[in-house]
């Protein structure tokens, strides 16, 4: 969200009831709604219902834990998804760009491991996100 709000998109979506997250309560400044209990799972399955499509993040080849819980709520809503790990870093920017022309995404869903499970994620999505959307000074 911090690179939705640094670079002017429109952002939004659902938290878990009490605003919960690992690191305390998620601050006002994001514009989420809350879900009608705090498991991080209902939070995750609606992100997906209400998007036109989801991208995963992981720095692993292999997902699992929420990321895996999103990928699957993604098949049974019938939603497009994409898993971008960091092995695959060098054409990750161009396949997303490629994904959301081909799926016609307009509202997308932003999914993946937790910092704290997978150092170096967040970093990762900014660079992805930064190619993807031509908004990198390098690309």
């Amino acid at each position: 969200m911090d690179w939705a709000i640094e670079h002017g998109l429109e952002h939004g979506g659902w938290c878990p009831k009490g605003r919960r997250a690992e690191d305390g309560a998620i601050p006002a400044r994001y514009p989420l709604r809350e879900t009608r209990s705090a498991a991080y799972i209902q939070r995750t399955e609606w992100n997906v219902r209400d998007s036109d499509g989801t991208v995963i993040f992981s720095i692993a080849e292999r997902l699992s834990g929420g990321p895996l819980r999103t990928l699957e709520f993604a098949i049974r809503h019938r939603k497009p998804h994409l898993h971008l790990h960091a092995g695959a870093r060098d054409n990750a920017g161009a396949a997303l760009t490629e994904w959301l022309r081909q799926s016609r995404i307009r509202v997308l869903n932003i999914a993946g491991s937790r910092a704290s499970k997978e150092p170096g994620v967040g970093a990762f999505v900014r660079s992805v996100l930064d190619q993807a959307l031509r908004l990198d000074p390098q690309s």
